[in-house]
């Protein structure tokens, strides 16, 4: 009678082999690595805590001060203005861009040209003079009489000036962002609907826009953080952003760097808290889909 029929052990069954040991590799220079990394935040650390230059009793001074605070506000104000603006002209070229019309599209890619290719700052200081260019500005009849006509000098303000350059420069990187994002969706789930009886309306609402979020929230969320940094350009109009309302502030007390690093960390807090404000939407919005 065999083995297998008794029930018998063969040798393997009877002494199973112990599991293999698994010895780590040695990596000796990523040791060395973090020790250096250390090494270096240790002074660096020890360099802004000692060196008296940086001037840490007037940084919390002047933190929470209201001139501090005032700018601040008028950042989030213009990052808001200039992107809300942005995103409704980004929608508009990008719709442009991919209609059958051959001027309106041409008329999408000429704006976005432009505005691509004209630094912000030189956009601020055109707007910031335009009164040199047109005095007044007349509303009425194309080619007829004005209905009335308005000063140019007092309709562009520091304000103004710096709205229309942020969200005009911003409305050509958006509408690219927004055209990525519709494009990047599969176009057999849009025939697929428009089949089912749906229309374009309907196919853009319920079965693109959605899926083209994700695609176009992170691209976005990099512009939301560009355009609180590219508030501080404004400071050329004299208008009182962060920046420049620290630079009031030094230009009377002398301390400049002190006053550099106020607004360094109001910039810093502010970009932190989008930066995980747009790691939760990227989760919400990407839901459903598999990582790789």
């Amino acid at each position: 009678m065999s083995e297998a029929a008794t029930g018998a052990q063969t040798p393997m069954e009877q002494h199973p082999a112990a599991d293999p040991v698994v010895v780590p590799r040695r990596r000796p220079w990523r040791w060395v690595g973090m020790a250096v990394v250390a090494l270096l935040a240790v002074m660096a650390l020890h360099g802004l805590v000692t060196n008296p230059a940086f001037g840490w009793y007037t940084v919390f001074r002047y933190l929470f001060t209201r001139p501090i605070l005032a700018g601040l506000g008028m950042t989030l104000l213009l990052t808001a203005i200039a992107m809300a603006g942005g995103i409704l002209i980004g929608t508009v070229l990008a719709v442009l861009r991919d209609t059958d019309s051959r001027l309106l599209a041409g008329a999408s890619l000429a704006y976005t040209w432009f505005f691509r290719t004209v630094p912000v700052l030189v956009q601020l200081l055109f707007w910031f003079n335009f009164g040199a260019l047109y005095k007044h500005i007349a509303l009425g009849i194309p080619f007829g009489p004005a209905l009335f006509t308005l000063d140019t000098n007092s309709l562009v303000s520091p304000l103004s000036a710096a709205v229309f350059g942020l969200m005009l420069s911003q409305g050509a990187y958006t509408g690219e962002i927004i055209r990525s994002g519709i494009n990047g969706v599969e176009s057999g789930q849009a025939r697929a609907a428009r089949a089912l009886g749906m229309t374009r309306a309907q196919v853009f609402r319920v079965i693109v826009f959605p899926q083209a979020l994700r695609i176009i929230i992170p691209a976005l969320g990099n512009e939301v953080i560009s355009m609180v940094k590219n508030t501080s350009m404004v400071s050329v109009l004299a208008l009182s952003d962060l920046l420049y309302s620290a630079q009031l502030i030094y230009s009377r007390n002398y301390q400049t760097i002190p006053l550099l690093i106020v607004a360094t960390i109001w910039y810093l807090v502010v970009v932190t808290l989008l930066t995980l404000l747009q790691g939760r939407l990227e989760k919400r919005f990407g839901r459903g889909v598999q990582k790789r």
